[in-house]
């Protein structure tokens, strides 16, 4: 095994993110900082993913607030933010001015590292913001999304690694959003790709299907030199495998990770009890912290399950839950295999839903689905079948160069738009990115009481009480 080894620590994004709807707040966050500073961690996963939009949307806080503040506490170990590409934080591809800004005051208001995704592994994707990311001063983390389909050979991702690291990647990282990298495969797919770069290699996975710590002490077996854990409190379900029980199995395999156990105590001690304040309030299910095998059969990411669950729910049709399932990996080779990663696994996931409720298949379509078919998010990694491709567009031509070509400057655009309630270039990204939340965040710290509806009261006076006027 290696002798050595670095571990990230997701809970501050990830370990929330998918266990608790990312709504673990700053203040919840602040009291623990030093001491995981002080516990040997390479890197804390802290930024990106869902913690823009919840930060925003639900929690009225300014997430580059959020970061500064973690920056300001945390002084020693590296922090680190999970970026969709030319995606962003969003749902769908912004222009390169906003993505080289965004990532320019995200290293300046204090992230080290940038992990940088895109669902279709398109390169042409990932290209402005890993030079953005360099250009700036960061680590640029170029990622593989992990999927198993009959053209994700070892061959694929082998040569997918050899073209982040030309591209100027610093790291890769092996990103398997549903949790089905197994053991054995895992120590295939690190061998392979270690033989083939000479930057590290960090392995994320999900505890979905139970396989999690297994793959990764075969990932460390194989030579990867980093590995993504989550403190116990958020670690398992969909989240990540508990970073004491690796800490533990890895010190007995001889290798030294650099983590302090007495530290990683004390703060599953302080996570403790706001799982239990999440589980309280419902914002934590327990059924996402159940083993979920079947994920290695459809491949699915747990959060994707649960919302899949949800949708048919709200619709009075969970009966159909197995029939939907059943049609993830048929529509998601009929589109080309995309790996199921955000925003692609929603897409596909509705798609299926759709299917199996109208009982006619592509008879309803979402908008995602069809400019997804005329190649706006990007290369799908197989050819599209034909004959839905043409169910779906037609006879539309499809986009064969970089989706963000087609993109006009969107900065000084959004800063007319947004006007005077603008404090910073932070609050211009903000809104660049997510313009409805963004704005009613702005107006409410300017003016607590601006969306509170007026009261219109009618008053009358009783003449007997002697009032004249």
């Amino acid at each position: 095994m290696t002798k050595e080894i670095q571990v990230v620590e997701t809970v501050l994004r990830d370990g929330h993110q998918s266990l608790a709807a990312t709504r673990m707040s700053t203040k919840q966050m602040l009291p623990i900082l030093k001491t995981m500073d002080d516990a040997g961690y390479y890197a804390l996963e802290c930024w990106g993913g869902a913690t823009f939009d919840a930060c925003l949307r639900f929690l009225n806080e300014d997430p580059w607030e959020r970061l500064r503040t973690i920056r300001k506490h945390v002084t020693h170990t590296k922090l680190q933010m999970l970026l969709r590409g030319q995606n962003l934080l969003g749902y769908h591809n912004y222009p390169d001015d906003v993505v080289e800004a965004f990532i320019e005051r995200s290293i300046a208001n204090g992230i080290d590292i940038i992990r940088i995704f895109d669902a279709l592994n398109d390169p042409r994707n990932l290209k402005t913001a890993i030079e953005a990311t360099k250009k700036y001063g960061g680590e640029a983390q170029g990622t593989i999304c992990y999927t198993i389909s009959e053209v994700h050979t070892d061959a694929y991702y082998i040569a997918l690694a050899k073209q982040l690291e030309d591209m100027g990647a610093d790291s890769i990282c092996i990103k398997d959003m549903a949790g089905i990298l197994t053991p054995h495969r895992a120590f295939e797919l690190v061998s392979g790709i270690k033989s083939a770069v000479s930057i590290p290699l960090d392995i994320h996975t999900h505890a979905t299907a139970g396989t999690a710590a297994m793959t990764l002490l075969k990932a460390v077996e194989a030579g990867v030199e980093r590995i993504d854990t989550a403190i116990s409190p958020f670690a398992g379900g969909t989240s990540q495998a508990p970073t004491e029980t690796l800490h533990i199995a890895l010190e007995e395999f001889g290798v030294d990770d650099h983590l302090k156990l007495d530290h990683l105590e004390e703060i599953a001690d302080y996570f403790e009890p706001i799982r239990t304040h999440f589980l309280n309030e419902g914002l934590l299910n327990p059924k996402i912290l159940e083993v979920v095998p079947r994920a290695l059969i459809y491949q699915v990411p747990g959060g994707m399950l649960s919302n899949l669950y949800n949708q048919l729910k709200e619709a009075g049709q969970e009966a159909k839950y197995d029939a939907v399932l059943k049609e993830v990996p048929t529509v998601r080779a009929e589109l080309g295999y995309p790996p199921l990663v955000t925003p692609l696994s929603q897409m596909v996931g509705t798609q299926a839903v759709m299917n199996i409720l109208t009982g006619k298949r592509y008879q309803m379509i979402p908008d995602e689905i069809k400019n997804y078919v005329r190649g706006r998010y990007g290369q799908s990694p197989a050819p599209i079948a034909p004959e839905i491709k043409q169910q779906i567009i037609g006879n539309e031509p499809v986009m064969t160069t970089r989706p963000a070509d087609d993109l006009e400057p969107g900065l000084v655009k959004a800063a007319k738009e947004l006007g005077d309630l603008a404090t910073s270039k932070e609050d211009i990204l903000s809104y660049a990115v997510f313009p409805e939340q963004a704005k009613k965040f702005l107006n409410k710290r300017r003016d607590p009481w601006y969306d509170v509806p007026i009261q219109h009261v009618e008053v009358t006076v009783d003449p007997a009480l002697g009032f004249d006027g």
